[in-house]
């Protein structure tokens, strides 16, 4: 059994479709949403509906939180208040309920997802290093654990230290804990503007790391026509 974990979609439909297109092509037969389905790009709405059809696990990430609350948005500079009440406003109030409910860990059999790290999951702090994991990792209670929040795709292993990401599956070993980062498929933050997402394979014990090319245009001009900040569209390219 293989299963495709997706993070940090960010309303990027092209990018999305793309990357469920791949992890069909991949054997992939389940899949996991780790938060952050909205922000940044310009189909909110489709992105939501299309995970929802889904029926798989999906936990709550920060752009799923703020989008979908009725907190004022006085604390944000103006252009940020702006496309957050354009995302709350196409989102609409039953899709906002539902991001609203969304639980921020989730745990199966030998893994768990949280979008950010699992110590504090509603403070969203990131996890880049094996500094910033050893609290996360201390209260691990599966070997694995797939997060998001960084964009930016890695692993790291407890008392092993950063595994780096590269071409090769990466072994589970026994005994080993893992906090796995499933990259961006709206937004890749790593210099590689391709969508990522990672599979883990059960039965082989390999997690493997995806990246797919996407119709990149439509979803800036898609952002373009929508008034949205134009710097969203200009990092697609830059993949930053």
């Amino acid at each position: 059994m293989r299963i495709a974990f997706l993070s940090d979609i960010h309303a990027n439909l092209q990018a999305l479709e793309a990357v469920l297109r791949d992890a069909d092509l991949q054997g992939c037969t389940r899949h996991v949403c780790l938060g952050d389905l909205v922000g940044f790009n310009a189909n909110p709405a489709e992105c939501v509906d299309i995970v929802r059809a889904l029926g798989c696990p999906v936990v709550k990430g920060d752009h799923d939180e703020t989008n979908s609350a009725d907190f004022p948005l006085e604390q944000f500079n103006p252009v940020a208040a702006a496309a957050v009440q354009w995302t709350r406003d196409a989102l609409g109030s039953e899709r906002r309920r539902w991001l609203e409910g969304l639980p921020f860990t989730w745990e199966a059999e030998d893994f768990t997802a949280v979008h950010s790290s699992l110590d504090h999951p509603a403070d969203w702090r990131y996890v880049f290093r094996q500094s910033d994991a050893m609290s996360s990792l201390a209260c691990q209670s599966t070997q694995l654990c797939f997060h998001g929040h960084t964009h930016v795709p890695g692993a790291i292993a407890k008392n092993v230290g950063l595994v780096l990401l590269a071409a090769e599956p990466l072994l589970v070993q026994a005994g080993v804990k893992y906090m796995i980062n499933a990259g961006s498929v709206g937004q890749p933050r790593d210099r590689d503007p391709r969508a990522c997402y990672v599979i883990y394979d059960l039965e082989r014990r390999f997690v493997f790391f995806r990246r797919v090319r996407y119709d990149m245009e439509t979803a800036q001009k898609t952002i373009l026509d929508s008034g949205l900040p134009s710097m969203s569209a200009d990092r697609l390219a830059d993949g930053r």
